[in-house]
């Protein structure tokens, strides 16, 4: 339940870029890259899905 918890704060587009407290700058910049690459992630995983099921 914590790993889907944890998915669904990554994918809340409010909470993208929000400037998290007591980080240092390199640890911001990772966790920033990261959430992006989940974000390409899901929307290609929907897109494919999207694509399967139309044919």
């Amino acid at each position: 339940m914590a790993i889907l918890r944890k998915i669904l704060h990554y994918a809340n587009p409010l909470n993208l870029f929000r400037k998290s407290e007591g980080e240092g700058v390199n640890l911001r910049v990772m966790h920033g890259i990261n959430k992006v690459s989940m974000t390409v992630f899901l929307l290609c995983l929907i897109y494919l899905a999207i694509r399967t099921l139309s044919k």
